[in-house]
């Protein structure tokens, strides 16, 4: 980086986006001072969590604090930092970057997405809208976002990096070191209960199928932690609804890197962990069984090769993904990573004072609007007043309201 030295700061609150800033910012270059900061939310990690998302990273647990949202301007100012890279859910986001935007001097905006992010939305970049840069990881979402910001009239800076827990895996290579079938759980993919469950009995038929070699569920909280995406039906308690289970069927809550040591092959309906098990050596299986939608978050695998069937994951037929797909889907040459001279760009910019701040999207309500979705954000970790009696007044109207506004939302999301 030029200019001097650089101080970035992240914010981030869920396991996944705690995992995924850590490694992003340990792709800085040496001498980038590079701090952590948790935000206590609703769903911010837990000790455990924490402890799994830093594991190999820069950053100690011991060392990151856990911060207020009321002490975030305090914080930030007294940093200086040149860059903060916001990582968290969308709603979060948008508060987050309000509060530094409103910063003086006013750092650089960064954010991204931890994981997939195809198919691109038009939600991830409004919620967005204040940031100076998103980030990215592959040649196929800068492009797509690129796009769909051009069709629907959105000012947003794309960049790219490697996947981050993809870079780090092509360091250490397992091919063929492991028995172990790891099936790599989601909160939300698939989301029903039925099917779930069905996903649940092909775990056990898959360790039925050979009781020598283990089939590991790999969750990624235990009971009562929470994740990025709210989790209504976890494996270990739909399995054991099931029990008697075979003893080669076991849960494990370790880092996916430890998991993939002892991995013959990774399972996944969508997960980011098949890039991350690809990167490393570990063949994978991306289940075909619930179909391909943007709602299961695997189109993104159409040309890969990885769909397998419940038979090809019960007689353990893993494969790597085809050669023409890698390169646009997270396998891009390092070298075309542009994400920290796109940063030390801006961070130019704004020293020089020439940095124009990207206003906030204009909508109906207001300071009351943006009271109310702040309370929403950060729930009782928003403790101020106005949030509290905009919450007491928002939740009876927004229940009367609703049925009335749907119809006018249909026609919006129609038109959009």
């Amino acid at each position: 980086m030029t200019g001097g030295a650089r101080r970035f700061v992240a914010l981030a609150d869920t396991d996944s986006y705690v995992k995924w800033a850590a490694a992003l910012l340990g792709a800085l270059p040496d001498g980038v001072e590079a701090e952590l900061i948790v935000v206590e939310t609703p769903l911010a990690v837990s000790a455990g969590q924490l402890r799994s998302a830093l594991a190999g990273t820069r950053f100690d647990p011991d060392g990151v604090r856990r911060v207020g949202f009321a002490e975030l301007p305090g914080i930030l100012t007294e940093s200086a930092a040149d860059a903060v890279v916001i990582a968290s859910r969308g709603p979060v986001v948008r508060v987050l970057a309000a509060t530094v935007a409103a910063l003086e001097p006013r750092p650089v905006i960064v954010t991204g997405l931890p994981g997939i992010s195809i198919p691109a939305t038009t939600a991830a970049m409004i919620h967005r809208t204040q940031c100076d840069l998103f980030v990215l990881h592959s040649t196929r979402e800068v492009r797509d976002f690129t796009e769909l910001a051009r069709r629907r009239g959105l000012a947003q800076r794309f960049a790219l990096a490697t996947l981050p827990f993809a870079a780090k895996a092509r360091a250490h290579d397992r091919a063929g070191t492991g028995t172990d079938l790891v099936f790599a759980s989601q909160a939300i993919v698939p989301r029903e209960r039925a099917e779930r469950m069905r996903v649940a009995r092909m775990l056990i038929a898959a360790a039925d199928a050979d009781p020598t070699r283990r089939v590991v569920v790999k969750e990624r909280a235990v009971a009562g932690e929470q994740q990025t995406h709210r989790q209504k039906y976890a494996y270990p308690d739909l399995l054991a609804k099931l029990g008697p289970l075979p003893a080669n069927l076991v849960v494990s809550y370790a880092p996916m890197a430890r998991a993939l040591d002892d991995a013959e092959g990774l399972v996944t309906v969508s997960s980011t962990a098949a890039i991350e098990a690809v990167a490393s050596g570990v063949p994978v299986i991306v289940l075909d069984t619930f179909g391909v939608d943007d709602k299961l978050i695997n189109p993104v695998f159409v040309g890969s090769g990885l769909f397998g069937s419940e038979q090809e994951m019960r007689e353990r037929h893993f494969r790597m993904p085809a050669d023409g797909w890698l390169a646009d889907n997270y396998f891009h040459d390092p070298v075309a990573d542009d994400w920290v001279a796109r940063v030390d760009e801006l961070v130019d910019l704004r020293r020089a004072g020439a940095l124009a701040p990207k206003p906030a999207r204009e909508r109906r309500g207001g300071r009351v609007r943006d009271v109310w979705e702040r309370k929403l954000a950060f729930g009782r970790y928003d403790r101020s007043l106005i949030g509290a009696a905009v919450l007491v007044v928002g939740i009876p109207l927004r229940f009367v309201l609703r049925p009335l506004l749907r119809p006018y939302h249909r026609r919006r999301l129609r038109v959009t």
